[in-house]
């Protein structure tokens, strides 16, 4: 399968139109209810409750890749890895090597700003248990592929998760028909050369149960971007 790409929209009109989709019912749904029912903690909060929009650098040359907003987290903020412990993990490093302003995403209007990278996801809408149907991961694609034809000096590109590898795979080989990735796995710090020089770097997501279990350390994660850091030069 193609996916259609219209060039012809700015980021910023693409972001905006990503906010209004309503093309999964069940994700529709759980996201509003989420948003009225709330967490005792975050009670005083107006939950964003909608798609998510990226966030970055337009000029960027690093593609951040995770899942899906988490429920009370960019679900809440209105920031992709924005409110939860997992961004926390994430800007911490982005700022250690050179690619956030500050070392903290708490809320939109906090001050951060990327420098050289964007964040995205290939679910703009969080799931229930945190597990998208096909379907659903299928519906949201089209908005990744029109994303990343906007995104023209992105050169290297970090999955974060098993999810975000092979759904970033599934849009590479659609307009890639001869290239063979069949032998291509995930796993942590797998690096693979892709076509027009871009290059693919997967990593364990920084999620709870991967960096409570030690799964994933800190030392693991920043290596992930120390090489992203040197490639770039």
């Amino acid at each position: 399968m193609r996916f259609n790409v219209n060039t012809s929209k700015t980021l910023n009109a693409l972001q905006r139109s990503i906010t209004k989709c309503v093309l999964c019912p069940r994700l529709v749904d759980y996201r509003q209810d989420i948003a009225v029912r709330k967490r005792r903690m975050f009670m005083d909060w107006k939950y964003w409750g909608r798609p998510l929009p990226s966030f970055g650098d337009p000029k960027a040359r690093v593609l951040v890749l995770g899942l899906a907003p988490a429920a009370h987290g960019a679900n809440r903020t209105g920031r992709m890895f924005t409110g939860d412990r997992s961004g926390q993990w994430l800007f911490e490093t982005l700022y250690k090597f050179g690619f956030a302003t500050i070392p903290s995403s708490l809320h939109r209007e906090d001050g951060q700003r990327l420098k050289d990278i964007y964040i995205s996801c290939v679910l703009r809408c969080c799931p229930p248990l945190n597990k998208p149907t096909p379907s659903e991961l299928s519906q949201c694609l089209p908005y990744l592929a029109n994303e990343t034809a906007l995104l023209p000096s992105v050169s290297i590109i970090v999955a974060l998760g098993r999810v975000a590898f092979d759904s970033y795979l599934r849009l590479y080989k659609s307009y890639n028909d001869d290239c063979d990735i069949s032998s291509w796995r995930f796993g942590h710090g797998a690096t693979y050369e892709l076509e027009e020089d871009k290059i693919l770097i997967a990593s364990y997501h920084p999620s709870q149960q991967n960096t409570q279990t030690g799964r994933l350390t800190r030392k693991m994660f920043e290596q992930i971007f120390g090489k992203v850091r040197n490639i770039l030069g």
